[in-house]
């Protein structure tokens, strides 16, 4: 096997890969995990490169120690680079306790710099590193040792074509100066609190039928239960108990552990054993609380009527001006954005700060108040004729 393609097993080979790369303007990272049967995602590998080198790291080798590259991830001298970073970058918290800094993300950067909305590495790869990924191990369990050459050379491709997919996106970014742009949208990933969800806030994930704040109370008391209970097991929530029958028990809070085995999908000796005396405590616990101290969904606004047709229009405008300013439609604004937008001139929406209201914030007021319209203009005769729409100043 070609000894770049040998993974790093040991900790004085990785403290001295990781020395080499120090002084490097950037690096490029992947992992490749496993957390089907976890909580936690399990890291079976790690893969790093500089502008000259490459390799993979085994963290499951026998006696390795990733300090070294834990430092090299709190360098802040260093640009780490991913692509869709949120799932690694929750494994580097998990492990060193804080997120690796500084931090460039492809896909974000991609987005702001018109390749669509959460475009795909293997897109970039082909469009700006002229690379071809073979997707053949991309379901390979990665726990499984030894690796062959193929599952190496497949992990390592997803940091080699990365270095040319970050260095074309930099320069679009400065020759563009969407720097600022950039850095305003890798905020949350930036953030530690983006990979620590307060068990207390796990219930939002189940879209609540209600919005009733009993019902709510009870939902988070179950899913706060849960998600403790996953955490402390490290196996998934849905192991401990299945989204269905949190929410079923939530309507209809038990007060005892025959109640409790009466909902669909428990059995006799989960309502009646440890875990399902702790599951009714804790929601017999919140339920005692203050109803003051109960969460508070606040419901939509409703929109005037007639307003229907304004929001299309802003849906057309808001291609419009993302196409002209070659940037994702979806970091600009949502279709919740633009009912707010169509229904308040003052709408506190993203779309209607920074960067954004420049690119479309403002011209969607325009456009609101017949300032602005919106035109169909054709071109060419017969078969090459075409219709595009343009912006006309009405004021």
């Amino acid at each position: 096997m070609d000894t770049n393609l040998a993974p790093i097993t040991t900790s004085a080979e990785l403290a001295d890969f990781c020395a080499a790369l120090a002084d490097s303007a950037f690096v490029t990272v992947d992992t490749e995990f496993l957390r089907e049967t976890t909580f936690w995602p399990k890291l079976c590998l790690v893969q790093l490169a500089g502008p000259d080198q490459a390799r993979v790291i085994d963290p499951l080798a026998e006696g390795i120690d990733l300090e070294p590259l834990f430092a090299l991830m709190r360098n802040r001298a260093v640009l780490k680079v991913f692509h869709a970073a949120r799932q690694d970058l929750e494994i580097f918290v998990k492990l060193m306790g804080e997120v690796p800094a500084p931090l460039f993300d492809t896909q974000v950067a991609a987005m702001v710099c018109g390749f669509g909305d959460q475009v795909s590495y293997e897109t970039l790869a082909t469009k700006l590193a002229n690379g071809q990924i073979d997707k053949s191990s991309r379901f390979t369990d990665w726990s499984r040792r030894p690796l062959t050459e193929k599952q190496i050379r497949y992990a390592l491709s997803d940091v080699t074509y990365l270095r040319k997919v970050y260095e074309k996106l930099d320069a679009r970014l400065r020759k563009n100066a969407r720097a600022e742009w950039l850095d305003a949208e890798m905020a949350t990933l930036n953030d530690p609190a983006t990979y620590d969800l307060p068990p207390l806030e796990a219930w939002r994930r189940l879209r609540p039928r209600t919005t009733r704040p009993e019902y709510l109370a009870a939902l988070q008391a179950v899913a706060a239960w849960r998600e403790l209970e996953a955490r402390n097991r490290d196996i998934p929530r849905q192991r401990i108990l299945r989204d269905e029958a949190a929410m079923e028990i939530a309507a209809h809070p038990p007060k005892s552990a025959e109640d409790l085995g009466h909902i669909r999908g428990l059995s006799k000796g989960f309502a009646e054993g440890k875990m399902g005396q702790g599951l009714l405590a804790a929601i017999q616990a919140r339920l005692a609380e203050p109803r003051e101290t109960f969460p508070v969904v606040e419901r939509e606004a409703e929109l005037p009527r007639g307003i229907g047709p304004l929001v299309e229009l802003l849906k057309v405008l808001l291609k419009l001006k993302c196409d002209e300013h070659d940037v994702a439609q979806k970091l600009v604004a949502s279709s919740s954005d633009l009912d707010k937008i169509a229904a308040d001139d003052k709408a506190d929406v993203p779309a209607m700060q920074g960067w954004r209201r420049e690119v479309f914030g403002n011209d969607a007021l325009r456009l609101k108040h017949g300032e602005l319209a919106l035109a169909a203009q054709a071109s060419g005769q017969g078969a090459n004729q075409s219709t595009r729409i343009k912006l006309v100043e009405l004021k």
